[in-house]
């Protein structure tokens, strides 16, 4: 049988490796060694570097770990779309990034692959940043839109929460009142803002059938606000004359992010068809948006030529978001602004509020007041009285349960204690009770972008509410604030079943809680509430809230 072509090609090969002269097979093992010596040497060298550069921490340098892809073991790519700042990593990068990051990432060979603190935290307030540019009220700049007709009833609202000689900011109105003084303050009331006259709006175009001109005057309160030239802003916040802020909470929510980043922070309507009809991704301003210096400084510099295009929109609200969006910035949403449209009481929403700090609350000329027993200034008042002893914990809720009288107890902080009579889960006394109607007016459960539970129909099944009656420090502890919560005598009330202790027995809900105004840099979790009187014929009901031990689970059963 014949050789195949490429069995030739081998023997003539190896022929010709046996007629080559002898010496040239030791220069070959020569090379040989040296290339196998070589490639040995750039082995260990390389594993070595890598060892040094990736694992080690030299010098007391941020392992990767907590600099880049795991931080308090959340993925990397899960830090960088985080809108909350994780205190853990902030501690080490306090006490390292500022002498070591640069040295560290120089000497490491693979540098590139470690990745930067700053890099993580470019869409939060990086450590090194939070030292020296820390976000306190003094840096944030309101800019309250308002009428002139309205301002005699308005400005009760804006008392209550304006802190003079605390707070930078200013009244846009549309037209001069008797009350102004030229100097921009007013005749008889020192603790309100300044005053501004808006600028005429008349050149620009306005072609929606069913709005109002003014929503142009009031898109532009941020940008006007902005050539007031104010030195050293972070933030613009922008709100109504009948919208109040809880301003400990707004700088905790605003601190969370790079205020020298485009940021547009906010919150969506109560009203499905409102974020439908408007949009989902526009802050709504009567519940306040805040705006950061860059943004506004870009926004000024291009938001009348912006407003030319978008003369067919019904509000202020929907303008300031077209122009933020052909900036290419979307909406930073915080469950703690609170657009309030809705209609009746309020009771079942604030006392269901999610697990984020109360910024804002909006529509108080709409709504029912708090409290039944006060006018609705006052009822905005003796809510904010509570939020002078622990504004982190205002409306916060926290469940437990008495096994002893079998009931379920639902603790607003500062604001309201229900008890219900039974078993009710966690799952339903996180969904705000029905109490109010949508912005239409009506009562349907899927009017809302949220979860409801309807209102009990037989009085047993409901809850018994015992509303804010006074709050102050502990006499042993002043760092523990003890709140008292009463209930109003209900006549003719049904008797319910004598198998479970009935909650009208109860005069008083005494609820104690140690301030912690670190609570919005952990994780968002409730605080555990647990009865501590263990006496079911005593009038007074005791309750601790703290924070949630390890094991525990909120259930009436073990």
């Amino acid at each position: 049988m014949g050789m195949s072509f490429g069995e030739q090609q081998v023997i003539e090969t190896l022929q010709g490796w046996k007629e080559r002269p002898p010496w040239m097979g030791r220069v070959m093992g020569f090379l040989f060694t040296i290339g196998f010596a070589g490639f040995c040497l750039c082995y260990f060298a390389l594993l070595h570097s890598f060892q040094g550069g990736y694992y080690a921490v030299p010098h007391g340098t941020v392992a990767p770990e907590s600099t880049g892809y795991k931080i308090n073991n959340s993925s990397f790519s899960q830090a960088k779309s985080n809108s909350t700042t994780l205190k853990s990593s902030e501690r080490v990068l306090e006490a390292t990034a500022e002498n070591d990051h640069d040295a560290s990432d120089a000497d490491s060979p693979f540098a590139s692959l470690i990745p930067d603190t700053h890099v993580v935290t470019s869409r939060r307030m990086n450590s090194g940043s939070q030292l020296q540019h820390r976000t306190d009220l003094q840096h944030i700049v309101f800019g309250i839109g308002a009428s002139a007709d309205l301002w005699h009833k308005r400005k009760e609202y804006v008392k209550l929460w304006w802190q003079p000689g605390n707070m930078r900011g200013y009244v846009w109105f549309d037209k001069q009142i008797p009350a102004m003084r030229l100097d921009g303050g007013w005749e008889r009331d020192g603790d309100l803002p300044p005053w501004r006259i808006s600028s005429d709006t008349s050149q620009f175009k306005y072609s929606h059938r069913n709005g109002w001109r003014s929503a142009i005057r009031i898109s532009r309160i941020v940008s006007e606000t902005f050539r007031q030239g104010l030195p050293d802003v972070h933030w613009f916040v922008m709100g109504d004359d009948d919208t109040v802020f809880v301003a400990e909470n707004l700088v905790s929510v605003l601190s969370k992010y790079d205020h020298t980043e485009f940021y547009y922070v906010g919150g969506n309507s109560e009203s499905h068809i409102q974020n439908q009809y408007l949009s989902f991704n526009m802050a709504f301003g009567g519940g306040g948006f805040a705006i950061s210096y860059p943004l506004a400084k870009a926004l000024e510099q291009m938001q009348d030529k912006c407003l030319t295009r978008y003369h067919h929109l019904f509000g202020s609200d929907d303008r300031v978001q077209a122009c933020v969006a052909e900036l290419g910035v979307g909406l930073t949403r915080e469950a703690g602004f609170h657009q309030m449209d809705i209609n009746g009481n309020p009771f079942g929403l604030l006392a269901a509020h999610p697990i984020a700090p109360l910024v804002s609350v909006h529509h108080l000329d709409v709504l029912e007041p708090f409290f039944s027993n006060l006018s609705r200034v006052e009822s905005v008042k003796h809510l904010l009285q509570a939020a002078r002893f622990d504004p982190a914990a205002l409306l916060q809720q926290s469940i437990c349960y008495d096994r002893r009288r079998k009931w379920s107890v639902s603790v607003s902080w500062g604001y309201a204690v229900q008890i219900f009579r039974g078993m009710v889960s966690p799952r339903e006394l996180e969904k705000p009770m029905r109490t109010f109607s949508n912005w239409q007016q009506r009562d349907d459960f899927i009017g809302y972008p949220f979860n409801t539970r309807p209102i009990p129909p037989h009085p047993c099944q409901r809850p018994f509410v015992f509303g804010l009656n006074k709050i102050s420090y502990a006499y042993a502890s002043p760092s523990t604030v003890i709140s008292e919560y009463t209930q109003p005598r209900i006549s003719n009330f049904p008797t319910c079943s004598g198998k479970i202790a009935s909650p009208q027995r109860a005069d008083i809900i005494r609820v104690s809680k140690r301030r912690d105004d670190n609570l919005w840099l952990k994780g968002p979790r409730r605080n555990c509430c647990r009865m501590t009187n263990g006496d079911p014929n005593s009038k007074t009901v005791e309750i601790e809230v703290a924070p949630c031990k390890d094991g525990e689970v909120l259930t009436m059963f073990q």
